[in-house]
């Protein structure tokens, strides 16, 4: 059973909420998610395991969570419809709950045709609203979309994603609020560049008492370089201000990555001041490390413990991690294996 818990207290206490997010990896080595994981433990409240994100292959998001818990971390499961039916996905919904997965966060999916299998056939079976309906049924009510009864229900808190900057723009918050209705505790939006808009969208979602009935996370990340920074134009969704690409094409190459982590500082910064808004959700895929000093920056590193990382990723015994929960001494010659 994994210990959790800490994400909920978090949300239901009002205190600032951070959580972030880890890819399994593309093969079987258990210690790629202690390694990803080793830069968090102890300074954000759980972490995404996302599950083929991208529609690309990937260690399953139970297999993630059950190790990111091993490493220290609370797990967020991520679970999505696209390669599951309603049978399979009730199923790994049960598993997540006898194993003590404490949050599950579920959505529709990418289509396989943007992935690494674009011959993959695409269940979609249900889709995010209606899966987030059934998880909460399970959990509430004790009973499968069929009908029948669960012998334990699952008590896990029920996440889903939201996107404040797609089409229809004015219908965001109510898009929310159905969200809501079917049984969201929290969401986790898509990366905020656009901090008016953001305002705009928390103001419309604060009048429908939607912030009371469902906690927001803001997405937010650092852009390492300037394609990361034209990849992220092209997801759907996603509105890179003027100022900021002028601000991240305005330094030279070996200094984006820096720019980056300041600029997301900034935004964290920024976002904490919006009333209504729980915390964020930090996605720096394949950049973890750089987690702890975009959190120190915006002024929320006060989790700092006995087993966290420094921002430099030492141990505040002088040690470093060598990924597998034991220290390494500083002076050693340890080699992080690319993943």
């Amino acid at each position: 059973m994994i210990p959790g818990g800490k994400l909920r207290k978090k949300l239901e206490s009002g205190e600032f909420a951070v959580t972030a997010e880890i890819s399994p990896p593309r093969g079987a080595d258990p210690a790629a998610i202690r390694r990803r994981a080793e830069p968090l433990r102890g300074l954000v409240d759980a972490v995404n395991i996302t599950d083929n994100a991208g529609a690309h292959v990937r260690m399953a998001s139970w297999a993630g969570s059950l190790l990111a818990a091993e490493a220290g971390i609370e797990p967020v499961m991520q679970v999505t419809c696209r390669d599951r039916n309603r049978l399979a996905l009730q199923s790994d919904l049960i598993a997540a709950g006898a194993l003590g997965i404490p949050n599950v966060l579920l959505m529709t999916g990418d289509h396989p045709r943007f992935g690494d299998h674009p011959d993959a056939k695409p269940v979609f079976d249900l889709d995010g609203m209606q899966l987030i309906q059934a998880a909460r049924t399970m959990r509430d009510e004790g009973l499968l979309m069929s009908g029948r009864s669960l012998s334990v229900r699952p008590g896990w808190l029920i996440g889903a994603v939201e996107n404040p900057f797609a089409p229809p723009a004015d219908q965001r918050a109510a898009i929310l609020g159905k969200r809501a209705d079917a049984g969201a505790e929290f969401v986790q939006t898509q990366f905020v560049f656009d901090l008016a808009a953001f305002r705009r969208w928390m103001a419309e979602v604060r009048d429908l008492g939607l912030d009371q009935r469902c906690r927001i996370l803001a997405g937010v990340g650092p852009v390492r370089s300037l394609r990361a920074l034209s990849h992220l134009r092209g997801l759907p969704g996603v509105y890179v201000p003027g100022e900021v690409d002028r601000r991240l094409s305005g330094v030279p190459a070996d200094r984006v990555a820096a720019e980056g982590m300041a600029l997301c500082a900034e935004i964290i910064q920024q976002v904490r001041q919006i009333p209504g808004v729980s915390g964020v959700h930090v996605m720096a895929p394949g950049f973890e490390q750089a987690i702890p000093g975009i959190l120190d920056r915006a002024g929320l590193r006060r989790r700092l413990g006995p087993d966290a990382a420094s921002p430099d990723g030492a141990r505040p015994d002088g040690a470093r991690s060598d990924g597998r929960g034991r220290a390494v001494l500083s002076s050693g010659r340890e080699r992080r294996r690319a993943d």
